[in-house]
Order: structure tokens, then sequence, then C-alpha cells
């Protein structure tokens, strides 16, 4: 196991109505005790429509915070609405960024935040500058996803070129996160398969390592990977199946917060190749990593035979083949693919949408900077062709 840091400070706030406490936590997160005012950030129409939005503005009403609005984020956040958040926040004197929304929207807060306190251009965040200061961001989760919730991470972009890339930064954890499972039963079945899907790569980007003797969080990883092969199917079954949605939400933020990814070498090859197919044809991420993941899986299994075989057999119940690993390798891959399958994913590019002649444009759109993505195998332009070839 390597030497690491870790720290994770947000304030979990998990449970039924518990958003009807965003006031409270709000004032006792943000510095400024008096006269706050927060900049409410949300996506489409069905914050409003629930009744979520006007739940959350009577709780801060109550404490007598004062708000502003930015509705409008899309799936795979646009830098454009960022850089008008951005300026909005300056104009306003914003003091606390409040995210109500899933992956996308708490994306798009942190990008805001960030930029609040930046006189240079955001972008320069999203193409390797640390993030050192940022406005205050708290979450109101009503898509279990992306796990942004917990993490130190932000995705968005840039709509010159539609370039997909993260920026990073301890300050970008939120201060608290509030968390019910039953803001996400009526969600569309593929948006919760599409979730599942993300939650479940943001393991296997973690699991596939070239660390020796991590043990505690491989079986940390495996258990999360174990209760999403569990309690998804109940949710496709049943979409008001509060315990399972419950389940699914904390794994959610478990897979990301990092807890299962300390003290061991991680890859994010697959969601480096991944983020170019979701900003060319605008597809759901956790989409175009279920067509994605058992490509380059397939292809970079015989660099650790026994670490696929041993997910097989772990989480995927298939026997150990000991004259022949890779059959059992090969094996789990399949029952992957066939999981994700069952819940609605798409598992080549024909079912997301994506075309064959657009593969030089990924890559080409991928390596803008020339460096390889991924550590457990580093995938560089012949391979990374390779693996969108696989998954054709």
């Amino acid at each position: 196991m390597q030497n690491f840091n870790f720290y994770s400070p947000t304030y979990f706030v998990f449970g039924k109505d518990r958003e009807l406490e965003t006031g409270s936590y709000v004032k006792r997160f943000c510095e400024k005790k008096e006269n706050i005012k927060v900049l409410l950030h949300y996506g489409g129409g069905s914050v409003v429509r629930s009744g979520l939005l006007d739940r959350v503005k009577e709780s801060l009403q109550k404490e007598n915070i004062k708000t502003v609005e930015l509705g409008g984020v899309k799936p795979n956040p646009r830098s454009g609405l960022v850089y008008e958040g951005i300026k909005l926040c300056k104009e306003e004197q914003v003091d606390f960024v409040l995210a109500i929304g899933g992956g996308s929207t708490i994306d798009s807060a942190k990008g805001i935040a960030a930029g609040a306190l930046y006189d240079g251009d955001v972008w320069d965040f999203y193409s390797g500058k640390w993030v050192e200061e940022a406005l205050p961001v708290g979450t109101i989760l009503t898509i279990a996803a992306a796990g942004s919730e917990g993490s130190p991470d932000s995705v968005v972009t840039l709509e010159d070129g539609m370039l997909k890339r993260a920026a990073h930064g301890e300050v970008l954890r939120p201060k608290f996160s509030i968390m019910n499972p039953a803001l996400t039963q009526t969600l569309p079945a593929y948006q919760t398969a599409c979730g599942a899907t993300d939650i479940m790569a943001h393991i296997f980007e973690r699991y596939f390592t070239n660390t020796k003797d991590v043990e505690i969080t491989d079986r940390m990883c495996e258990a999360v990977l174990l209760t999403m092969i569990k309690e998804v199917p109940k949710v496709m079954a049943d979409p008001n199946h509060y315990e399972a949605r419950a389940n699914i939400m904390w794994a959610g933020m478990v897979a990301h917060n990092d807890i299962c990814g300390v003290g061991r070498e991680q890859d994010w090859g697959s969601h480096s190749i991944e983020h170019e197919l979701s900003s060319l044809y605008d597809c759901a991420h956790g989409a175009g990593l279920a067509v994605i993941f058992p490509a380059w899986m397939k292809y970079v299994v015989d660099h650790d035979v026994m670490r696929f075989a041993k997910l097989a057999v772990r989480v995927f119940g298939c026997q150990m083949d000991y004259d022949d690993p890779k059959a059992t390798a090969l094996m789990g891959i399949e029952r992957l693919q066939q999981f994700w399958k069952s819940i609605g994913m798409p598992s080549n590019f024909k079912e997301l949408g994506a075309k064959e002649e657009d593969i030089p444009k990924l890559v080409e759109n991928l390596f803008t900077k020339n460096d390889p993505v991924g550590a457990f195998v580093p995938i560089h332009e012949k391979e990374a062709e390779e693996i969108y070839r696989l998954a054709l």
C-alpha cells in the first residue's frame, strides 16, 4: 500500500425530507453569518415541477437567507453556463453556491464556485491548474451517479471545441450534501441505470491498479459492486423501493469520495476515453461507460489476468479455472456486460448512437495534450483507437 493523505470533510445529511433543513446547514457552513446570499443552481424543470425548489427556498427564507437563481444545467454541463454563473456571483456578491440536482449540476456549481474567486479564466482549472480557493458549495442530490456530492472534482465541457475536462481541488468538496433517496424515485429507469453504471465504473477505475497488497480497499471495492448488483434490479422492478434507493445512493458517494481508492494507484483511462463520446454525441456518461469499460477490459486483460480473474470470482460468481485463468477473467467481463445490458445499458457503438467514422476525431480530441491516459496500462493514440474499435 502506498503512503496517502485522506481528508473528506463533507457533512452528509441523509434520509427522508432532509431537504427541509437546508437553511440551517447553509447558515452553519457559510463563514458569513448575516445577510447571506446563496446562488441556487439547478437543471431543468423537474426540480421546479416536483416542488423541491420551493421547499428549499422556504427553508432558506426561514433563516433569512437571500437567493439568486441560475437554472438550465444540461447533462454533460457546459462551460457557457459556468461563465454565466461566475458573472452572476461576482455581480450579486454571492456567499455560497447551492447545487440542486445530480452530478452535472454539482460539477457546474463547483466550476462557478472556483471561478467566482479567481481573476483569470476558470478554464485554467480544467487545463491542469489546481483549485486552491472557491466559494463554499452545498448540494441537494437528486440522482445517485457521479459521486460529486462527496468528491473534490468537477467535469465540464468547453463549448469551444467540445472538450470535456476535469478540475480538481480539495476546496471543491461540498461543505454539506443532503441525500434524500426518495428524491430519486421519480427518475426514469434509463437515468437510474446510467447512474448505477457510473457508480460501478468509479469503483473499477480504482480496482484496476498496479499497487500490490491493497486487500482492504479491494474488499471495499468488491462490496460496493456486490451491493449494486443486488440493489439495482430491485429499483428497476420497483422505482419506489426506498431501501434499495438508499443503498445505491450511499454507494454512489462511497464510490467516489476516494475512501475506496486511498493507498493505491488508480487508472481513469476509461473515463477519459468515454468523455470524448459524451462530449461529441451528448450521450449519458453512464451509457458511454457501459460501452467503453468492457472494451478497455478486454484490451488490457493480459496485463494482470489474475486481478481480472479475482474480480470475476469474488463479484460475478465465476468458478476459477486454474488451468486457464484468462478464461475466468473473460467470463467476468462477459457477466458485467450481461448485467449492464439487463438494466438497459448499451453494449456497443451502434446502440449508443456513436459512429465508426468518428473514431479519428475521438482520438484526436482525447490527446490534445499528447499525454497518455490511464495508469494501469498507459493508453496512447494507437491503443485508444483499438479500444474504440473493440467497442464497435
